[in-house]
């Protein structure tokens, strides 16, 4: 059986090059400090993980500190605005308790080769006694558009089956308030707004395969246009910033869709037989008129993994017929296990996640075979995750499926702008920064950003969230708009005192 078959995911990793983005910090450092037509002294900000300052898979300290929503407080500061209260965690361990039990793990860390777990990590945060507020900082990590307007989101008892949000139970002022209440309690004169990722995200993270829907494009339009007639109810200014195309972080540019080397001692023996296995199938597949779909490994080069494809007609019937008439051993197992299968094209992307699953053996599918009187042998053969065994939906964003991220994206996008423009409210273009790193890369002061995983300075270690840099520097973006909208001059970071990568010895 092949099993733990490792390929090198961090061996040719480089910096990208640069784009001439050159945002330095300086350009309005000898400008004296005003406010224009906006008033800073009482400043919310809502949205999600990345307000908050969640990085690397948890919410911790150092995260928080360097959050753009924080780093925008601490200029407001110096043009009039009043305090801005966070609701900090106990450290810079990261993770959630719930009555002791650990219900979100410490933050990630690189050990040279790969982000792990903080070794001896132990989460102190417990969520089940509330913090005392009122806060400014509203970013709830995981929260979509319409999750800011749910009354009971920070209720505890409904954490368990996901209609509450632990994190928001930390520091809601009651157990039925929601985030927008709790915002317009402290009769905010500015505000940001930064909601719409995960509305598209939980769909991408979860491979497009179901349990996570994109938000319906009417709905958003009503949700994001109640925040902001809400929020601008009073008479408060703010900025808004659209949401990136999420297909272009690292999350899905990191995996390899041919990570199967014949270098590799586990995996390049196995080759012949493993073409010699398929070749029956592969038969099948020409005389169904379907050759594309056949599963060859190379000896010579690294080949794609096997992946399930729903959007392929599923031929399991006529595979089964064609195989038996042959007489293929394991006929019906294999014409169910193959039909809707191929093996993947650089066109596919993958999630972060699925690095520890492709070439492992998949226990419930091996179980489920011998549960149905498949000898273990060859069970075992044929539960080889991404080799024998399709690399399930979850796993896995399809062509399909990113058209359909992209798509909202842009639908989403539109209704930010027209509700800025509407309002008249300063607009940060966050996809276009995100569209600059992914392409090219920015530079910022020395350094340069790109989104290369681990090593680009821009993106934590779960692919997903911000660098304490590349926060700097989106801080430095929702300036720019606001000075542009309301004529401050807010003043600008330099990237000098914002790492590309927290330590793992955080105090």
């Amino acid at each position: 059986m092949i099993k733990n078959i490792k390929y090198l995911l961090f061996a040719s990793l480089t910096l990208m090059a640069c784009s001439s983005d050159d945002d330095s910090g300086e350009s309005v450092a000898e400008v004296p400090i005003t406010s224009g037509e906006a008033d800073f002294s009482t400043y919310v900000a809502l949205g999600n993980s990345l307000t908050a300052g969640y990085s690397d898979n948890a919410l911790f300290r150092a995260g928080q500190e360097n959050s753009f929503a924080k780093l925008l407080a601490d200029q407001f500061a110096l043009a009039g605005g009043g305090e801005f209260k966070i609701p900090y965690t106990n450290d810079n361990v990261g993770g959630l308790l719930l009555g002791g039990n650990m219900i979100a793990g410490p933050r990630l860390v690189f050990n040279g080769v790969g982000p792990v777990p903080l070794p001896g990590g132990v989460p102190t945060t417990e969520i089940g006694v509330p913090l005392s507020g009122p806060f400014n900082n509203l970013g709830v990590p995981g929260a979509k558009s319409f999750h800011l307007l749910a009354p009971g989101y920070g209720d505890v008892t409904g954490v368990a089956t996901g209609t509450a949000n632990p994190y928001f139970v930390r520091f809601r002022s009651s157990p039925t308030a929601s985030v927008i209440e709790d915002a317009m309690a402290q009769q905010p004169t500015f505000f940001s707004l930064w909601i719409g990722n995960n509305d598209v995200l939980g769909y991408a993270t979860t491979g497009g395969d179901g349990t996570n829907p994109i938000t319906d494009t009417g709905l958003f339009n009503t949700y994001y246009n109640t925040l902001i007639t809400t929020l601008t109810s009073a008479g408060a200014k703010g900025v808004v910033a659209n949401i990136p195309d999420v297909v272009d972080i690292p999350h899905f540019r990191t995996v390899p869709y041919n990570p199967l080397s014949p270098a590799n001692p586990a995996f390049g023996p196995m080759i012949p037989t493993l073409n010699q296995t398929f070749g029956q199938l592969n038969q099948a597949f020409t005389f169904l008129g379907v050759p594309e779909r056949s599963i060859v490994f190379s000896t010579t080069a690294p080949s794609a993994m096997v992946i399930h494809d729903e959007s392929l007609p599923n031929i399991s019937v006529q595979l089964a017929q064609v195989l038996q008439a042959a007489n293929v051993p394991g006929a019906a197992v294999l014409a169910n296990q193959f039909g809707q299968a191929r093996q993947a094209t650089a066109a596919d992307l993958f999630v972060l996640p699925a690095q520890t699953v492709i070439a492992t053996l998949n226990q419930p599918y091996f179980n489920f075979l011998m549960s149905q009187g498949v000898p273990a042998e060859m069970a075992g053969q044929l539960s080889v995750n991404g080799i024998t065994y399709p690399l399930q939906d979850k796993w896995v964003l399809l062509p399909s499926e990113q058209q359909e991220i992209t798509t909202a994206t842009a639908a989403f996008n539109a209704i930010i702008q027209q509700a800025a423009d509407a309002k008249g409210l300063a607009f940060v273009d966050a996809n276009g920064l995100l569209r600059q790193l992914a392409n090219g890369g920015i530079r910022f002061g020395n350094y340069h950003m790109s989104s290369s995983f681990a090593v680009g300075g821009a993106f934590s270690l779960d692919g997903i969230h911000l660098s304490a840099r590349a926060n700097a520097y989106v801080a430095n973006k929702f300036v720019d708009a606001i000075n542009a909208q309301y004529g401050s001059t807010l003043r600008k970071y330099g990237p000098e005192n914002f790492s590309g990568q927290y330590a793992a010895d955080l105090p």
